[in-house]
């Protein structure tokens, strides 16, 4: 049996999915019951249980084999904090999933995960890992780089849709290889039963290292159109944009990231074939006119 927690976010659904159409078991851990008949149609097992709470996380890991895990307190809110879901509630996972003798345990972090991290979230996922290594498991830790699903509609396609400039901090020439969540989705599942996933950290990210400034040429390019562009100094106000978001925007214009996981391994070794921007954008563009 295959756990997967957080089966309802974007990432977590799509491993559901995914594990489905392999024809794996998979019981889907959520909180909510609204999801419960969603996922008993997708053919997965519900589960009631919320990370906060250690005995449904431990129900949860009964006759597991492989746990699966996206879950985290990004867009949540409430009680439902990275001290109680990132810190802790992952705690309760990895202590609850190694009692029950689960043989893998793949996390889904982030880039820049780091124990010393003074990003709370990233401080989090660092520690998380760090446990997951030492618990006597098998381990696989995804590290993606930002997802394109998210930021590129933010920064770039809703502004746009709603005729404003688009937002960008400083020149925008950073760059980064941002990933499709279907892709780390996809990566998720082709780790399970995956000798050559076990005990490894992958760098993820797409197949191009990009900047804001060629995703937005990318755009102009697909769309025919031309964009106008505000640059903001870091920590200046960006409109449409959260404090947390514009924080992060500001944060990956001082560094490049590094070389993720190559197209040729994510093919070879998982079966996955990476996207670029231009099929994102594409795509969505396809989606949005029908």
């Amino acid at each position: 049996m295959n756990l997967v927690v957080g089966a309802t976010g974007m990432v977590g659904g799509a491993i559901v999915r995914g594990l489905v159409e392999r024809g794996e078991p998979v019981r889907a851990m959520a909180r909510d019951a609204s999801s419960e008949t969603a996922l008993r149609e997708a053919g997965a097992e519900p589960f009631r249980g919320d990370l906060k709470d250690p005995e449904s996380v431990a129900a949860a890991c009964r006759g597991v084999s492989t746990v699966i895990t996206t879950a985290n307190s990004a867009g949540r809110g409430g009680d439902d904090t990275v001290e109680t879901v990132d810190l802790e509630g992952n705690r309760h996972l990895v202590e609850a999933a190694a009692q029950s003798g689960v043989e893998h345990f793949i996390f889904v972090s982030a880039q820049g995960e780091d124990p010393d991290s003074p990003v709370p979230f990233l401080r989090a996922k660092g520690l998380t890992s760090q446990q997951l290594r030492r618990s006597g498991m098998g381990y696989t830790v995804l590290l993606p780089d930002f997802y394109m699903d998210v930021w590129i509609p933010l920064v770039v396609l809703r502004p746009v849709q709603a005729g404003r400039p688009v937002s960008i901090v400083g020149g925008g020439q950073r760059r980064h290889y941002c990933v499709a969540a279907r892709d780390v989705a996809g990566l998720a599942v082709g780790c399970v039963g995956n000798d050559a996933a076990l005990n490894r950290d992958f760098l993820v990210g797409g197949p191009e290292a990009l900047s804001w400034s060629d995703i937005i040429s990318t755009f102009e390019r697909v769309n025919a159109v031309e964009v106008e562009v505000q640059s903001h100094d870091p920590g200046a106000p960006m409109p449409g944009f959260p404090d947390a978001a514009a924080g992060l925007m500001a944060s990956l214009e001082t560094y490049d990231s590094p070389p993720p996981l190559s197209e040729s391994d994510a093919e070879s070794i998982f079966g996955v074939r990476l996207t670029t921007v231009e099929d994102f954008l594409s795509g969505f563009l396809s989606r949005k006119s029908t």
